[in-house]
């Protein structure tokens, strides 16, 4: 076998190789997807209930709890948690939620505020360390498998923060940026401002009007400021851990769409090196025939 069909033999082996990773990896990600897309069904009519009773007792607070938005509010600091994933092969998820969260930052600073990192997935850590930018924190180790109590363990550091001064270290606003799964083709980088509330003013006209049904009338014992408090753990969490499940099941169909394109290049790289492969064993064959009717010329040249 000459040089070049060993060259073409060692390049196929080596896509060969790289194609059974990214066809395995296309297969996984195939059959995480429909459980992950359960998770974010089974969990859309209890953050639907959560929220519908914080904006009911929100809207009786008249906007004196400390939680809700007024003009008055000072604002200094933003706390930004951007979900990404902890491995690649994913196509452009972690790029694209990076480069929404770098958008969010840029327009915080424009407003003065000083943005503060909380990081989730491996690929968002490397690229802030890779640029020597400050983590106030990080998780890694759950972007496909998200578990409510990791949305718990970062939704108790984010609240902790937003409960705290400003001159202690606290922040005043929380944005969340994550991939918002519509399809398996559509996957969208979002970004959601968790705290503080914002109440909006709505007439019942304008509720029926709206198609929310009768207006609604609430008694809160002992206060509505009491339930507020009572519930906004649990609505933290709600959000963290619907943006944990959204970005997971947009990671795996982004995997799951990316290692096909990557098999299907792989297969036609294949066919390409064993063309190539065979176009040179072809002009070995010629150049060896050549070689031969040349010498057989050349003897009976000289006989």
């Amino acid at each position: 076998m000459g040089a070049q069909q060993r060259v073409f033999r060692r390049r196929i082996k080596s896509v060969q190789s790289t194609k059974k990773i990214t066809k395995a990896m296309e297969l996984i990600a195939s059959s995480r997807i429909i459980k992950a897309q359960q998770r974010v069904e089974a969990s859309t009519p209890y953050s639907r209930e959560l929220i519908r009773a914080i904006s009911a007792a929100a809207s009786h607070t008249n906007g004196k709890h400390p939680l809700i938005s007024t003009e008055q509010r000072f604002r200094k600091r933003a706390a930004v948690l951007i979900i990404t994933s902890d491995r690649g092969l994913a196509g452009g998820y972690s790029s694209n939620a990076l480069k929404e969260g770098e958008q969010l930052g840029a327009l915080l600073r424009g407003q003065g505020l000083e943005v503060v990192p909380y990081l989730v997935g491996r690929k968002a850590v490397s690229y802030y360390r890779f640029r020597g930018r400050h983590i106030e924190a990080d998780w890694t180790g759950f972007s496909e498998q998200p578990s409510y109590s990791d949305a718990k363990m970062i939704a108790g550091v984010l609240l902790e923060k937003f409960l705290l001064h400003t001159e202690e270290g606290g922040v005043d606003e929380i944005h969340i940026v994550y991939t918002h799964f519509q399809n398996m083709l559509v996957q969208t980088p979002m970004v959601r401002r968790v705290l503080p509330l914002e109440v909006v003013e709505q007439t019942a006209a304008e509720a029926t009007a709206a198609g929310a049904g009768p207006f609604p009338l609430y008694d809160f014992e002992p206060s509505a400021e009491a339930v507020l408090d009572a519930l906004l753990p649990k609505y933290v969490e709600n959000l963290v851990y619907t943006a944990l499940l959204m970005a997971a099941a947009s990671e795996l169909a982004a995997r799951r769409r990316a290692c096909k394109a990557a098999t299907d290049n792989a297969d036609e790289l294949i066919k390409t090196y064993q063309r190539q492969a065979n176009q040179a064993r072809q002009a070995e064959i010629t150049q060896e025939i050549s070689e031969i009717v040349g010498g057989a010329d050349a003897l009976s040249s000289a006989s």
